[in-house]
């Protein structure tokens, strides 16, 4: 696949552009990353790009020509492209979207700057997409997180099977992880994933991951369809919770 970013600060890409899942991707040949300054589309000697907005107000906004042009550029007439411009107005950006933005041949994301875009140019994407409810000075790092989140999951960019139990992937959130040393300060790696028994790790790490889903993001476990295991291991994890709560309540759950 190809992976292109449209924006006003090329500059901020050259680190990335060397990071490990896009240096292997580019090795491997399963995507490329294309990094186009919207400067170069601006008319005149001074390259302006933005302009007050009409109406009046504070700030200014993305004009669309200089915008436009670049992306009818880089899209060309081929199928299975998709453009998403990056915005805090846009839909929040999941791991479901980063599988379906995996299946493209070309995905183009438009960087938001200043103020914001021309509102014609919105007319022209297919998707808005906001990586969280806060502001950045512009979508650049917004691009970086979802072009990271699309490639890793690229064939051969993890090793095989590492993604399949991460957070949001079952609509849950990964279980605790631990490694050598087995005891720390007087902190020892729980007895179970010492025990060799394959079912009683699955076990608890199903039911950690419950725990850890049902502290920070209980909102998931009602979207989520538990089955009968999930069900009796969450009523224990509320049971234990509500003796020693942790972090976070699960409070929203009996609503």
């Amino acid at each position: 696949m190809k992976i292109t970013i449209l924006t006003i600060c090329p500059e901020m890409f050259g680190d990335f552009s060397g990071s490990h899942a896009v240096v292997r991707a580019a090795r491997q040949g399963s995507a490329e990353l294309e990094v186009v300054d919207i400067r170069q589309f601006a008319p005149g000697s001074f390259r302006q790009i933005d302009d007050s907005p009409f109406g009046g107000g504070r700030g200014m906004v993305l004009r669309c020509r200089p915008v436009l042009e670049a992306l009818r550029a880089v899209r060309g007439e081929a199928g299975g492209t998709r453009t998403a411009v990056l915005s805090p107005a846009g839909r929040p950006y999941t791991q479901d979207k980063a599988h379906e933005y995996a299946s493209l041949d070309h995905l183009i994301l438009i960087c938001g700057h200043y103020e914001g875009f021309d509102a014609r140019i919105l007319e022209h994407a297919d998707d808005v997409v906001s990586v969280g409810d806060y502001i950045l000075t512009g979508g650049e790092l917004p691009a970086m997180i979802i072009a990271d989140s699309v490639l890793r999951l690229l064939p051969g960019i993890l090793k095989a099977g590492s993604a399949e139990e991460e957070s949001f992937e079952n609509g849950l959130l990964e279980y605790p992880q631990y490694t050598q040393p087995a005891e720390y300060e007087g902190r020892r790696v729980p007895e179970v994933l010492l025990s060799g028994n394959h079912e009683k790790i699955r076990r608890w790490r199903l039911k950690e991951s419950l725990r850890t889903t049902y502290r920070n993001r209980p909102d998931l476990l009602k979207k989520r369809a538990l089955n009968e295991e999930e069900q009796l291991l969450l009523c224990e994890v509320m049971e234990e919770e509500q003796e020693s709560p942790g972090e976070a309540g699960g409070e929203e759950l009996n609503e």
